[in-house]
């Protein structure tokens, strides 16, 4: 179980941390903060650069935490609040799956993350 548990919140955690790096830093293929806060500023969540800067913020912190298992609930505060955003702001017009565009990923992130953060993170955690 334990293991298990390890393998969800890095491979989950470390995803998300990943995104947030996308966006802040350009790292991974991403465009970085000015760039993806000129695409925020462009579909209307303004100002762009700022919300950009607290999505990937809230990605990378809440990506790391969960992937160490410390403040778990912390870290399922941080994804569900940015996913919910995205949601919002982007997906929920193109539907359920993540070949429209849709909810997909989202809706994954929230019920891991939600998940682990009542579950436990497992004996392998740093908190």
């Amino acid at each position: 179980m334990a293991l298990g548990l390890l393998i969800i919140r890095l491979a989950v955690g470390l995803t998300l941390a990943g995104h947030g790096t996308q966006k802040l830093f350009g790292w991974f293929g991403g465009y970085g903060l000015k760039s993806t806060g000129g695409w925020m500023s462009s579909i209307g969540l303004k100002p762009g650069i700022l919300v950009a800067l607290l999505a990937g913020t809230a990605e990378l912190a809440g990506g790391l935490l969960f992937a160490l298992g410390l403040w778990l609930v912390v870290a399922a505060v941080l994804v569900v609040l940015t996913m919910l955003g995205a949601i919002a702001a982007v997906h929920w017009r193109h539907g359920y799956w993540v070949r429209q565009n849709g909810v997909e990923y989202n809706i994954i992130l929230i019920a891991i993350t939600v998940g682990l953060a009542l579950a436990g993170p497992g004996d392998y955690a740093v908190g």
